[in-house]
């Protein structure tokens, strides 16, 4: 009997208060990669009502006013209305940023330091790291949480080309999507949350949404008289972002990923330079996943691997295809080994990733974007893969 069941994903607007703090911080690490591409980043951001508070450890030798990178993030996020509290114009910033401990930086730096035993350039941190690929979309990515971004995507594509006056920055999406024996069949539920003006009648926001943005982002043979869409389902949203809610830079680490589907070591991404292998290894797990499927070796794959802080190489690597192998899993593992390396200078080498492109990844899932400069969805080594597989 076919085993049948639904899962959930979740994705967030460009002007929910945790993106924007997550906007802010990527902003900042490519304002620093801009001027010197050997920065070292980890800027983390806070925001609540009218207050930016952006902190971390930065060495670099740009010269940059923090203030007006926030402003002018904020102001292309969207809150520039005569109504908002958390305004572009008027937030006050405050700058707590540091340089980064000189202990932590002789463990990364490509230098011998006592008691590093190398002079190799050594991992940013401790840490466990996945990556996951599946076959459910052409973006070779879980269904449910693709769904829940395009939904985003085309509420921040109408509200910041004029479609809909009423649009404000806040939203949340979410999609249910049903299975039967691991294959997605049918979505049973939509759910949108948007940000609005005071004087639009909810009428006409559900209206919209259902009309204008699900029956023409989601697949029209998924949906059908059962699926359940919930439009903004307490009524009202006109109190939104930091004015409604605390941010902080980080908290989004499912949306930003998997969507649940995959596991997640905990690392956030944003405002964190490469040598970090909270991203950079993620990003790396998900350039290997995604060429294990599309070599045709697994249907779904799932890489971890692990780290100590300073050391060059990671302490374990694993792949789990959950049975959907066509090649033994221990001879996939051994091409993985082969194929790439998981240096993390060798990571940062490979996918080129001392560049201004982080602004890029911030919103609506760092994995499953068609974009040239996002380079870790390449499917370049899967011929290479099937041969050293067999």
């Amino acid at each position: 009997m076919a085993r049948r069941y639904i899962f959930s994903s979740e994705s967030v607007g460009e002007g929910h208060p945790d993106k924007v703090c997550d906007t802010i911080s990527d902003a900042v690490l490519d304002a620093c990669l801009s001027h010197d591409r050997k920065s070292r980043v980890a800027c983390e951001t806070y925001a609540k009502s009218n207050v930016v508070v952006v902190g971390g450890e930065i060495t670099t030798t740009a010269r940059l006013d923090y203030v007006q990178i926030v402003r002018d993030a904020v102001r292309e996020i969207g809150y520039v209305h005569d109504d908002d509290v958390f305004h572009a114009d008027r937030i006050f910033v405050s700058n707590i940023i540091t340089a980064q401990s000189p202990d932590i930086a002789q463990g990364v730096d490509q230098t011998e330091a006592e008691g590093k035993g190398h002079a190799e350039q050594g991992a940013g941190d401790q840490g466990l790291m996945f990556g996951y690929a599946c076959n459910e979309t052409p973006e070779l990515m879980p269904a449910p949480i693709m769904y829940a971004h395009r939904l985003g995507r085309e509420l921040t594509r109408i509200r910041k080309t004029g479609g809909a006056r009423w649009l404000r920055p806040d939203a949340k999406s979410q999609v249910s999507v049903i299975y039967e024996d691991g294959k997605p069949i049918g979505i049973s539920n939509v759910v949108i949350s948007t940000q609005h003006a005071a004087d639009v009648k909810h009428s006409e926001i559900k209206s919209f949404c259902i009309e204008e943005v699900i029956r023409k982002v989601l697949p029209q043979s998924m949906m059908n008289g059962t699926t359940e869409f919930l439009i903004n389902p307490t009524g009202r949203f006109v109190v939104g972002g930091p004015q409604g809610d605390t941010g902080l830079t980080g908290r989004k680490i499912i949306v930003d990923s998997y969507g649940g589907m995959g596991r997640h070591g905990g690392g956030a991404f944003s405002g964190k330079d490469p040598s970090k292998v909270d991203r950079s290894a993620a990003y790396m797990g998900r350039w290997v996943a995604k060429n294990v499927v599309a070599a045709g070796l697994a249907q779904r794959c799932e890489v971890q691997f692990a780290y100590a802080i300073g050391h060059p190489q990671p302490v374990s690597v694993h792949i789990d295809t959950f049975g959907t192998h066509t090649l033994p899993e221990e001879a996939i593992e051994r091409a993985v080994k082969q194929v790439f390396s998981f240096k993390p200078a060798d990571i940062i080498q490979q996918l080129d990733l001392l560049r201004p492109i982080y602004s890029k990844t911030t919103n609506y899932g760092h994995f499953g974007k068609d974009d040239p400069d996002i380079t870790w969805e390449r499917t370049d080594k899967a011929e290479e893969l099937k041969q050293a597989a067999k």
